[in-house]
């Protein structure tokens, strides 16, 4: 007798867990400004809201692609997990790192930290993934469950992502991953090309929304949709810039003085090292951009104890651009993204989240915390934390 009601209370425990296994997709567009629903039509992120969680998101700095995927993906800041920019130079290789030169991009050895992914697998969770930076990446030894490769041409269009994460969900239970991670860049190309201000951005936003509407409701036709939660988010948002508005640098540096600029927004430029005072010097008293020694940069940034982050470090102010070359266009990011223009829209809707709530500013950092509290797994130590984020779940 004894023995049967043992069996018995395993039975219902086990019961329970099954019947409290919830799934999470989350979704990063790439370049979505906050106010992108305020500015255009977006039925269905005004959907998400109403029926879920909408909050604000802040970026950590610099406010780039690489960077703040990452950041998401690990809960790091880009000074902790190594991605500084999306290019930059790495004194222990000694070579410059690239998000579009495969050689450096597919190291495994630049990506510190360790993705929600891996820790997810390493306690018996399946992932998914398509495109999210350092998905297709061994970071520590381990890719997704299922991923897809960055560099393979054709890349998959945008209804074919969608596919790809159904097909996932539609798997046998004991194959199906338990959260899976998607990305689009088109909101982010759009708003270069066009400036975020632009009858192409509109409708690329309109489109993006009909196409988390296409997403969701393929979500809601799983049987076991009312367990599926939704998150959409960006990584970083986008500003107006001008060709009439550069800050020259190079004419006021002698070429001894440095090895390398990179980038304009921040431009990082490593100096040789007796020289670094004298760069800082020719450039402290410029408008318009603010200058600092890699050890000065305010503590808000949580920037530049990593080696790679250049000796001297030039940040515009909002709408400016340090020059490099001659072509402009008419968007930007890569600011303070402490500047309203940076941060970025977050939604999130499903069986986990509250409904109808307008959630405090957050973080990207708390993402990961996120996660791991939706997964019921143990996190690993990271820049953030799940008190700025917990107040937008059901407890």
């Amino acid at each position: 007798m004894k023995k049967q009601i043992i069996l018995c209370i395993l039975w219902c425990i086990c019961l329970f867990a099954q019947a409290e296994k919830h799934y999470t997709v989350i979704v990063s567009l790439d370049g979505f400004r906050w106010d992108y629903p305020q500015m255009y039509e977006t039925p269905f992120f005004d959907q998400m809201a109403r029926e879920g969680v909408k909050a604000t998101m802040i970026p950590s700095f610099p406010s780039k692609t690489f960077p703040n995927h990452y950041t998401m993906a690990t809960g790091l800041v880009p000074d902790h997990h190594g991605i500084v920019a999306n290019s930059f130079w790495d004194p222990e290789r000694k070579e410059v790192y690239k998000m579009n030169k495969p050689a450096t991009r597919n190291d495994a050895s630049y990506y510190g930290g360790e993705p929600i992914w891996v820790t997810a697998q390493k306690q018996g969770i399946k992932t998914g993934n398509v495109y999210w930076v350092g998905s297709d990446i061994a970071v520590k030894g381990e890719h997704p469950t299922y991923y897809q490769v960055y560099d393979k041409k054709p890349r998959l269009s945008q209804t074919e992502r969608v596919a790809e994460v159904l097909r996932m969900l539609r798997l046998p239970e004991a194959d199906r991953p338990q959260l899976v991670m998607l990305y689009f860049e088109d909101s982010d190309t759009y708003g270069h090309t066009y400036s975020p201000f632009s009858q192409e951005t509109r409708k690329c936003i309109a489109r993006l929304d009909a196409l988390m509407r296409f997403l969701w409701e393929g979500l809601q036709s799983l049987p076991f949709a009312k367990d599926v939660n939704l998150i959409v988010a960006s990584d970083h948002g986008m500003a107006t810039v001008s060709a009439d508005r550069f800050v020259p640098i190079k004419h006021l540096l002698k070429e001894e003085w440095y090895t390398l600029i990179d980038g304009n927004l921040p431009a990082q430029i490593y100096t040789q090292p007796q020289f670094r005072d004298s760069v800082y010097h020719a450039l402290k008293d410029l408008n318009h951009v603010r200058v600092w020694k890699k050890e000065d940069i305010p503590a808000y940034l949580n920037y530049g104890s990593n080696p790679r982050v250049g000796d001297i470090i030039v940040l515009p102010d909002l709408g400016w651009l340090v020059e490099e070359g001659n072509k402009t266009l008419p968007g930007a990011h890569g600011f303070d993204p402490t500047y309203d223009d940076m941060q970025v829209m977050f939604r999130a809707c499903g069986p986990d989240f509250k409904k109808g709530y307008d959630a405090p500013k957050f973080r990207n950092v708390s993402i990961y915390s996120l996660l791991a509290r939706l997964l019921h797994i143990t996190p690993e130590k990271t820049d953030g934390c799940l008190e700025e984020v917990e107040n937008m779940l059901i407890q």
